[in-house]
């Protein structure tokens, strides 16, 4: 299993646990808070036969026991009421000065919605006992989810610092290890120009020792981009174009014959500021990723358009194509299709145009077995 797929298990591991100890305390808190309803129920109806026995006057010792019972009730709030919905008794509720009859109403209306009423009967009368919840099981009911919240948000804030120090951590690395690649390679590339410009002076051929000069002068170019990861470039207004050409030209010559190149630019130049060894860069990438996706074989087509204030250079493959899924995880560092590979071509390209460059690096369209279409957006500079 690929490095990638490791991290998605872990994060889908991660919100699984997560859900199920959410899971875990609604079901226990639930529970719980059913207990205590049935529990308030049961007091409820030995509220509501005491308020019978106290109407049936049965004694004085038995109506002493029945005042007690009714006295018990602190907590949870109650109303008396005939078949007429008149008010007789209330218990735990807080009247207001003015306009309790109303407020009465309305508690005997909420109170009928909370609870299944309780009937007192007798040859007599008909009453109902309308009750609610007692304030502890309300917070006991409310409960679970401040603290699945509370808990959602310590976890958040312990991932996001987890990530951020890791990403830094990481980003620390890279900027060291790509700033020291460029300063070793300084000293033989230096040297290697040195001795082809010797060469050219011992021998007539020199058409061999250009192309070398070329491979050397590519080495440059890469130490040069390696120098620049950490570090923030200054672009410059260039013929997006032109850039786009000269990029592709080097590897044009490097790639194997059965791979077509078609270039659709029009006649009018489209500029945007640019970074070039940064930008051929995102340009080789998007190249090879290509040729890889066709196996070495296939048509490749650059095009470069204007649209809504953007220059937009589309690269497109002849080759085996993307799921939809994949449209965005195709950026996710170390994702890879190939058997060999670090999986950073992308994310590296990424980086470039958005974080370098402000722009836009999507996959514009995908289909399995005809092709992909990656789209670079930059913003345009008029001249």
């Amino acid at each position: 299993m690929r490095s990638f797929d490791k991290k998605v298990l872990a994060k889908y591991i991660f919100i699984a646990i997560a859900i199920a100890i959410a899971i875990s305390f609604l079901i226990i808190s639930n529970q719980m808070a059913g207990d205590m309803a049935k529990d308030e129920r049961q007091k409820m109806e030995l509220w509501a036969d005491a308020l019978q026995r106290a109407a049936d006057n049965n004694g004085v010792d038995e109506l002493d026991l029945t005042l007690k019972i009714l006295s018990s009730n602190k907590t949870i709030p109650a109303i008396l009421c005939d078949e007429d919905n008149n008010v007789l008794m209330h218990a735990n509720l807080d009247i207001p000065s003015d306009d309790s009859l109303k407020y009465l109403a309305d508690q005997v209306i909420d109170l009928k919605k909370a609870n299944i009423p309780i009937v007192i009967e007798s040859p007599n009368f008909k009453q109902y006992v309308y009750y609610g919840d007692s304030s502890t099981l309300k917070r006991l009911q409310y409960y679970p989810f401040i603290q699945i919240g509370v808990m959602t948000f310590f976890i958040c804030v312990s991932f996001l610092a987890l990530l951020s120090t890791k990403n830094a951590e990481q980003n620390k690395l890279w900027v060291g290890l790509s700033k020291e690649t460029a300063h070793q390679l300084g000293t033989p590339i230096s040297s290697m120009l040195a001795w082809v410009e010797y060469l050219k002076t011992k021998t007539s051929d020199v058409s061999t020792l250009n192309e070398m000069e070329k491979d050397v002068m590519r080495l440059q170019v890469v130490a040069d981009r390696f120098s620049k990861i950490g570090s923030t470039p200054s672009p410059e207004t260039r013929e997006v174009g032109e850039e786009m050409m000269q990029s592709v030209a080097y590897l044009e010559k490097r790639i194997s014959k059965k791979v077509k190149f078609e270039f659709d630019i029009p006649g009018d130049p489209l500029y945007a500021k640019i970074s070039t060894s940064l930008f051929s860069w995102v340009i080789e990438n998007l190249t090879k990723n290509a040729v890889d996706a066709m196996e070495g074989q296939g048509r490749i087509v650059f095009k470069l358009s204007q649209k809504n204030g953007m220059v937009c250079i589309d690269i497109t493959d002849s080759g085996k194509g993307l799921p939809k899924a994949m449209f965005k995880s195709v950026f996710s560092p170390g994702f890879t299709t190939k058997e060999r590979g670090w999986g950073l071509g992308l994310s590296l390209a990424k980086r470039i145009i958005e974080d370098y460059h402000k722009g836009k690096i999507y996959v514009k369209s995908s289909e399995i077995g005809v092709g992909t279409t990656f789209r670079i957006e930059l913003k345009r500079e008029v001249i």
